[in-house]
């Protein structure tokens, strides 16, 4: 079996983002030479995450002003983690949209439904984070 680890890094200017990574993460694939197995990509910070779903500009905004009203970032009195911190609101969302995605390569392609694509949610920016690739398989 075949094993491949690649750390890719993130600088996002704002806040809070979507990023589109299918592409970086099919190239990983190409490089591991896996052709059957299995991918996962996790963020790997705390504000976050690494999710699955349309690449729709109108979703994305959606999905902002929901976290929004879930999670709002302020007033940041509100949490108690913000007592040293400003990012509490960072945290949530990320549980909320989850850590991590795996998916199954079949035949040396990311084994998507219709309009799957992988991102990368900032919640809390402005700074350099990295999100994990593992892929094992044959």
């Amino acid at each position: 079996m075949k094993s491949y680890r690649k750390e890719l890094w993130f600088n996002v200017p704002t806040r809070r983002s979507f990023v589109n990574i299918t592409t970086e993460i099919e190239k990983c694939m190409r490089e591991s030479g896996v052709k059957e197995g299995l991918i996962l990509v996790n963020a790997m910070h705390i504000t976050a995450s690494v999710f699955i779903n349309d690449d729709e500009s109108g979703l994305h905004k959606d999905y902002d002003k929901w976290l929004e009203k879930l999670a709002p970032h302020e007033p940041v009195s509100q949490y108690r983690h913000n007592v040293s911190e400003d990012n509490a609101d960072a945290h949530m969302k990320r549980q909320i949209m989850g850590r991590e995605v795996v998916v199954a390569i079949t035949e040396g392609k990311l084994d998507f439904g219709p309009w799957e694509q992988i991102f990368y949610g900032e919640f809390d920016g402005r700074r350099k984070k990295r999100a994990l690739v593992k892929i094992i398989g044959e």
